[in-house]
């Protein structure tokens, strides 16, 4: 099977680690991922923000980038939720309309992958740590990945994992909502990293880069020792005892 790597903007651009430490995990159990060097964003936020022919210009070339892929795999259900809008943005266009409903079908955020379709939750990981688990809006809410990050977390030896209070709240940060209404961005987020406190938890894990660059952010702003990771990031780290910052 042809298993493809879409990488998303913030950790392409960003958080390059997170890429990496999936392609390692994945690696391991046998699935070798392609990387089409065509794919770009995939329009979320000019979707968001009312610009749709934008938004259907990205999204036909991510089209095009996973056209013969049998999976594609993406570290953010945030970006991977907006495939599940393409059906809106080419329902005028027969052919184009077929291949969004396919992509969707074959769509999966890491952690689904993982657990749906290799089975596999145990990565043989240790990682002896107090952790808490942010579980981000678009991943849970509309995606509906909520059991999979569990799984894994639970999988992994010498890890404490530590209920965050009112996990379920908004960080804040909303892409364009965080530049438009800042103010009520940073009381969000304020709040968050209160919660975070609470747990007395060493490491911050999520699925969403974008929402842990904003916790992490007004953690360092408050001078606050907690680690932020991506569960890929921590898995591997787990699996191979090699940290990367």
């Amino acid at each position: 099977m042809k298993v493809s790597l879409f990488i998303t903007c913030l950790n392409d651009a960003v958080y390059p680690r997170v890429g990496e430490a999936m392609v390692r995990l994945l690696a391991r159990h046998g699935v070798r991922l392609d990387f089409p060097k065509v794919q770009t964003c995939c329009g979320q936020p000019a979707f968001n923000s009312g610009y749709w022919d934008e938004a259907r210009a990205a999204a036909a070339t991510i089209l095009e980038a996973f056209d013969d892929s049998d999976f594609v795999i993406a570290p953010s259900g945030s970006c991977a939720y907006m495939i599940h809008h393409y059906s809106q943005l080419f329902r005028h266009d027969p052919g184009l309309l077929a291949k969004a409903e396919e992509l969707q079908r074959k769509t999966y955020e890491f952690t689904q992958f993982f657990v749906q379709v290799l089975g596999v939750t145990d990565l043989g990981a240790f990682f002896p740590h107090r952790v808490t688990y942010h579980p981000s809006c678009h991943g849970s809410r509309l995606l509906g990945v909520k059991e999979e990050p569990m799984a894994l977390l639970n999988g992994v030896k010498g890890l404490e994992l530590v209920p965050l209070p009112f996990a379920e709240d908004c960080c804040g940060f909303g892409g364009t909502f965080a530049v438009k209404m800042a103010d009520i961005s940073g009381a969000m987020v304020m709040e968050k990293t209160d919660h975070v406190k609470e747990t007395a938890a060493e490491v911050l894990v999520g699925l969403d880069m974008a929402c842990l660059m904003n916790i992490a952010g007004n953690l360092r702003h408050r001078n606050e020792p907690v680690r932020v990771m991506h569960l890929a990031e921590l898995l591997y780290e787990g699996v191979t005892g090699v940290m990367k910052r």
